[in-house]
């Protein structure tokens, strides 16, 4: 493998970039920029879409029930001065979105709704998301049981963030020519030492040692700046980044 190969994962980390999160927090303080600011809350919602149906699903409902729930509170959040009524939770995603989740189905039998089911909008593709491909991180029936609905809306919610990192790295590598490498080395990307063999590894690839050492050592430092640029995009303060990302492991490690 020559130096060019050896630099295709790129370890070291950009800049971040304003987040969605901020920016959304942003015009729902200034009314600036509202459109691109939709347009952002819009792909969060798309990207975390999972979590709030497996909470209303825990929740009791029905999947038809679950399903047109799910559609609807996108509804509402998109459609409404939801960010208005932000609280002390505002600063992360998570907690807020939870936060206005529950409040959403507290009220859902006691009034009609402002929306229509569905509305105008569509987030969920339900036959798409019923023949994807598994979860990296299943959750076993015994979870799903003893969970509360807020615990398991941060576990899936936590895979949701991980998942994302793992594809977009799968992506950049799959662009570089390094997919047989991605889909090698990454299952050993939290691995401790003892957990491999890198001469295996080699063998397995045909390369040389030190190079699978390097390669794995580039990609678990992207892998991990991946992380924290989805986890970024969440909260509204860097300074909070580390904090979720402590969260989330821990949620990750209660499930184990």
């Amino acid at each position: 493998m020559n130096d060019k190969a050896e630099r295709e994962i790129e370890p070291h980390p950009r800049t971040f970039a304003t987040t969605r999160w901020s920016l959304v927090l942003c015009a729902g303080d200034s009314k600036s920029d509202e459109v691109e600011a939709r347009q952002a809350l819009a792909e969060l919602c798309r990207i975390y879409w999972r979590p709030i149906f497996l909470f209303v699903s825990r929740r009791g409902y029905s999947m038809p029930e679950a399903q047109d729930l799910t559609q609807d509170f996108f509804v509402m959040i998109l459609e409404t001065n939801w960010l208005q009524h932000a609280d002390e939770h505002r600063g992360r995603f998570r907690s807020f979105l939870l936060k206005s989740l529950q409040n959403f189905l507290s009220h859902a039998h006691d009034k009609a709704r402002a929306v229509k089911r569905g509305g105008k909008l569509e987030f969920v593709s339900w036959d798409d998301w019923m023949t994807e491909a598994p979860s990296r991180l299943a959750v076993s029936g015994e979870i799903l049981n003893a969970f509360s609905p807020e615990r398991l809306f941060d576990l899936r919610w936590a895979a949701t963030v991980v998942e994302r990192a793992l594809d977009r790295l799968r992506e950049e590598c799959e662009s570089r020519g390094r997919l047989r490498l991605f889909e090698t080395l990454s299952e050993y990307l939290a691995s401790e030492r003892g957990e491999m063999s890198y001469s295996a590894l080699a063998s397995e690839l045909g390369i040389a040692e030190p190079v699978v050492k390097k390669q794995l050592h580039n990609m678990r430092q992207r892998y991990r700046w991946l992380l924290r640029d989805e986890v970024a995009q969440t909260v509204r303060n860097q300074n909070d980044v580390d904090d979720e990302i402590r969260h989330l492991c821990a949620v990750l490690a209660a499930k184990e």
